[in-house]
């Protein structure tokens, strides 16, 4: 055996333990390395949410792309702040958003988080008494932040007590540090806690200490949640938003402002919800099409193709191998589209080798000895395996692009899929199915090729 082949062999042994470790499901952690390997499954596997959002803007008007990236990280951020395990965000268009919030129990909350703007502001109350300022909560004012001119009425009458006021934003959003959820220490209910940055911090304790006693409120979106009154000054840059919050209420508050306000507003254009029974009974009827799909393959190759149909059997194997050890270690989330992408690229993984063993019995009617028509084979089946994949995938190529750019995540996720599988497929036909054929031949060294290649 020529010292190539033993090279290959070894190779081959190792890529088969490494793959069978990331696939065995909770397999023990390697010393050194801090890594889970996982399957990740989509929206129409495991049910959830999916959500168009878009720019809540005129149609006319030009959208900066820049802020609209903005927007998609900002969501995507507070995606994961809600703990969205294997969520999908990207930008369809120039004014859209894509969002998919697999096995999401809650999605009315969830969205509505996502598409607010999430701006905060502390408003100067200091001329209405705390009473007035209470009736105020809950109501939508403007602020002289937002409209960059003089400060202007509310949006509601003021009560009887009011008089002509204006209401000027001292600091916003932009100035926290930090924000966590934390308990009232006197009642116990839920409070948002936040840390102002250095600068904000000194805007807070001038203005603090020039109106103790006076009401300073705090608004969301343009909408009053608290009315808290200042009893002394706060020197050391932090402090709590209190407003009657539950726990819910309050997590959502410190994702929206722990990642910022949106530099545009969002609106849900569509909506859909997928239950997780639907999801688990497509799940279960694939792995079924699966499975009787890979039985007629081996059935055919054995019966057909005899010593080389049960060597590309193996080689499919390996393939598979790989091919989900690349799913989990990248990570890629599994859709139904993405496993007919990966069922298809098995059929790419077959045609080489169907291509290579007509070409084998060709040469061996032909008169070649063994040997020849071995390397004859692999020789004058080539071009037709390159041309072949490299089509496909050119094609997946152009499919991922336009998926992505247009928000298509059924295209992308059955685009990527397919381009992996017919790498991997060129690998295991060169590498895996080359090698085994060639060693299988030196060591059983048949005779009658009518019955070990059924010709």
């Amino acid at each position: 055996m020529q010292r190539t082949q033993i090279t290959n062999i070894v190779l081959i042994v190792l890529i088969i333990i490494v793959t069978i470790y990331i696939n065995i499901p909770n397999a023990p952690a390697i010393p050194g390395i801090n890594r889970q390997f996982q399957t990740r499954l989509g929206l129409d596997l495991v049910g959830g949410v999916q959500a168009l959002l878009e720019a809540d803007l005129p149609p006319d008007q030009a959208i900066d792309a820049d802020a609209m990236q903005t927007a998609r990280q900002i969501v995507e951020n507070r995606v994961n702040g809600l703990g969205v395990t294997e969520a999908v965000v990207q930008q369809a268009g120039d004014r859209r958003i894509v969002v998919e919030l697999p096995g999401e129990k809650d999605p009315e909350q969830a969205l509505s988080i996502l598409k607010q703007t999430g701006l905060l502001e502390f408003v100067d109350f200091s001329e209405l008494t705390p009473q007035a300022a209470f009736t105020l909560v809950g109501t939508k004012i403007e602020t002289d932040f937002a409209t960059g001119q003089s400060p202007v009425q509310p949006t509601q009458p003021l009560t009887s007590t009011q008089t002509t006021q204006t209401f000027h934003t001292v600091m916003t959003g932009k100035a926290l540090k930090s924000v966590s959820v934390t308990s009232n220490q006197l009642t116990g209910e839920p409070e948002v806690a936040f840390q102002l940055t250095s600068e904000g911090a000194q805007i807070f304790k001038d203005y603090t200490t020039a109106n103790v006693g006076n009401v300073l409120s705090i608004v969301l979106d343009k909408e009053v949640i608290s009315v808290p009154t200042i009893n002394e000054p706060i020197t050391e840059g932090q402090g709590s938003i209190s407003g009657n919050f539950t726990i819910e209420s309050a997590n959502a508050l410190a994702v929206q402002l722990r990642y910022g306000s949106l530099p545009i507003p969002l609106k849900i254009v569509e909506s859909r919800t997928v239950g997780p029974t639907l999801g688990q009974d497509s799940l279960r009827k694939s792995l079924i099409a699966g499975a009787i799909g890979f039985i007629v393959v081996i059935l055919f190759m054995g019966l057909y193709y005899r010593l080389p149909g049960f060597v590309a059997i193996f080689a499919i194997l390996v393939y598979a191998l790989i091919d989900f050890a690349l799913f989990r270690a990248i990570p890629i989330t599994l859709t139904l589209p993405g496993i007919a992408g990966f069922l298809l690229s098995t059929g790419s993984a077959l045609d080489a080798n169907i291509l290579v063993f007509e070409r084998m019995k060709e040469e061996l009617r032909s008169g070649q000895t063994l040997r020849q028509a071995t390397k004859l084979g692999w020789v004058r089946a080539w071009p037709s395996i390159r041309d072949s994949n490299i089509a496909t995938l050119i094609t997946c190529t152009i499919l991922y692009y336009f998926g992505s750019t247009l928000g298509a995540t059924i295209v992308k996720g059955f685009s990527l899929t397919l381009f992996i599988g017919v790498i991997v497929s060129l690998f295991t036909a060169l590498l895996v199915t080359r090698t085994t054929l060639t060693m299988a031949l030196e060591y059983i060294k048949p005779t009658n090729l009518s019955r070990w290649f059924g010709i």
